[in-house]
């Protein structure tokens, strides 16, 4: 893709060449193995998984899972304040649908739950942060690492959970781990997700015959490289075997073929292309320094006063209490329309 066939955003979003946000998931690292890492440990949230294999869309589907998904961690860093707005609007109507009672625990669980965006939301900037300091350019400095967690706070603003619970740091990020740690759980459900979503193959197309050798090796890699971001504990419980020695050898062959594709912007879209078509108009922006038609960064609760969207944790209220009705006082199957409504915003399911 050439930079002039490239459309700008309308403006710069939530964040802006200035944010940490910015520098972190530009690179390479981010939209590869940090967004692995981050569905993969999601699905220790027995909810999570209840609700995301309820639809089997991750095993019936993958790449267009991957590829809505993906799309909208990308608005989120770096789509338009308007079309981000629009996004995170629908997506409440997309998670009224994931409501139900999970087969494990017996509990039920609700998409739009805060404590469950909570748990996506850190586990998702966590991963991104967590592959650009493994594989990337290393460790943000205290001030850097501060603003991400500080814009970390304004994405949530984005999400049904409440801003003041994000972790400004990595004290208290491992703190909030350690108090969800016994609520996480390695179900067999959880396991056959994990294992789904650590093959990167999912995420392609179908590619000619000679590339096979490729698309293995490039999977084989992300694999072995996003285990190495986990911790021993989450390995063992999730069966997830790996030598110190192959976490040790992964890093520099990673960080080498990352380096490699962050000199390119044009790399970095064609590679984007390949994987998630969706992100492309997205990202390419920013890869290729494409500026907005206006130089204006905007908070989410200017956006909403805007544009005229809800408070996510506010929003459809009406829809979802029609969801809840439905699933628990039926006993039928939730409606389809947000899902529907989002396809023009996030791709075709």
């Amino acid at each position: 893709m050439k930079r002039a066939d490239v459309l700008p955003h309308e403006d710069f979003g939530f964040f802006g060449p200035d944010s940490v946000t910015w520098k972190v998931w530009s690179y390479p690292t981010s939209l590869t193995i940090g967004f692995q890492r981050a569905v993969v440990v999601e699905e220790l949230d027995p909810a999570l998984v209840a609700s995301v294999t309820e639809t089997h869309a991750i095993f019936d589907r993958p790449r267009t899972r991957y590829d809505r998904t993906l799309r909208y961690f990308a608005l989120v860093a770096f789509g338009s304040s308007r079309e981000t707005s629009k996004a995170a609007d629908v997506l409440v109507k997309i998670h009224s649908k994931g409501i139900g009672t999970c087969p494990v625990t017996g509990v039920r669980y609700d998409a739009n739950d805060p404590d469950s965006q909570l748990w996506i939301q850190l586990t998702g900037w966590h991963s991104i942060l967590l592959a650009y300091e493994r594989y990337g350019p290393g460790r943000l400095s205290p001030d850097e690492e501060a603003q991400y967690w500080a814009e970390c706070a304004v994405a949530a603003e984005l999400q049904t959970c409440d801003p003041a619970d994000i972790p400004r740091n990595r004290e208290e990020l491992r703190a909030y781990y350690e108090r969800m740690r016994p609520q996480l759980l390695s179900s067999d459900l959880a396991k056959q997700a994990m294992h789904q979503l650590l093959d990167a193959r999912v995420m392609l197309p179908k590619l000619p015959w000679f590339l096979t050798p490729v698309s293995w090796v490039t999977a084989v890699a992300l694999r072995k490289g996003t285990i190495a971001t986990l911790p021993r504990w989450m390995r063992e419980e999730t069966g997830l075997k790996q030598s110190r020695l192959m976490d040790a050898l992964i890093r520099p062959v990673l960080r080498v073929a990352f380096g490699v594709v962050s000199l390119s912007g044009q790399v970095q879209v064609a590679l984007l292309r390949l994987i998630s078509p969706m992100t492309v108009s997205v990202a390419a922006p920013i890869l290729l320094g494409v500026p907005p038609e206006r130089a204006e960064v905007l908070t989410p609760a200017q956006a909403r006063e805007r544009y005229g969207y809800d408070r996510p944790r506010d929003a459809h209220l009406e829809l979802r209490a029609r969801q809840h009705a439905k699933v628990f006082g039926e006993g039928a199957r939730p409606s389809d329309e947000g899902i529907i409504e989002s396809q023009p915003i996030l791709g075709r399911i």
